[in-house]
């Protein structure tokens, strides 16, 4: 993956960066770090100091269903369809004539070329991928970091929130 490169690159890189990060807790999900720092903003603590880090990455994957060639096949059909759909439209607007035709033709190509291409692609895997799932990338800890010189304020702060203490062991 590149990194981007000038101004904009910049100001992003900026806006996730504290000068000298202190970690203040860790947390096993998101909702209370997220709980943590809106507890801080209700007591008048400056947020702006504060940032919520996930760590220890993993990537989880959810089997959603079993790939068939009919299930391929209609896959590419409904994209290519769509696809078609959109050069059609896009015809439409500056074309001349039925609108109808203008349309419903590239509908049709679109719809023969996604089943050939999917079909093609499915049967290049060779059966070594036979099922269709969603990934995601999660964090299995949070970390709420702050600014050095409002460190101690937010410890002070934070020994004041009730039920919701960091876990001292992660």
């Amino acid at each position: 993956m590149s990194t981007p490169h000038g101004p904009a690159a910049a100001l992003a890189a900026a806006q996730f960066k504290l000068q000298f990060p202190q970690s203040l807790a860790t947390y096993d999900d998101y909702t209370a770090a997220q709980r943590t720092v809106d507890f801080l903003s209700d007591e008048g603590f400056p947020v702006q100091n504060c940032m919520i880090v996930g760590t220890d990455l993993k990537q989880m994957e959810r089997i959603t269903g079993r790939l068939t060639t009919g299930r391929v096949a209609a896959a590419g059909a409904m994209s290519g369809l769509w696809f078609g759909l959109l050069i059609g439209l896009l015809f439409s607007f500056f074309g001349t004539g039925n609108s109808a035709a203008i349309i419903l033709v590239p509908m049709l190509f679109g719809l023969a070329f996604g089943v050939v291409w999917s079909l093609i692609g499915y049967a290049l895997t060779r059966g070594r991928r036979d099922f269709s799932s969603v990934t995601q990338v999660v964090a299995t800890k949070y970390e709420v970091l702050v600014e050095h010189k409002v460190a101690a304020q937010a410890r002070e702060l934070i020994a004041k929130l009730p039920g919701a203490a960091p876990n001292p062991f992660a």
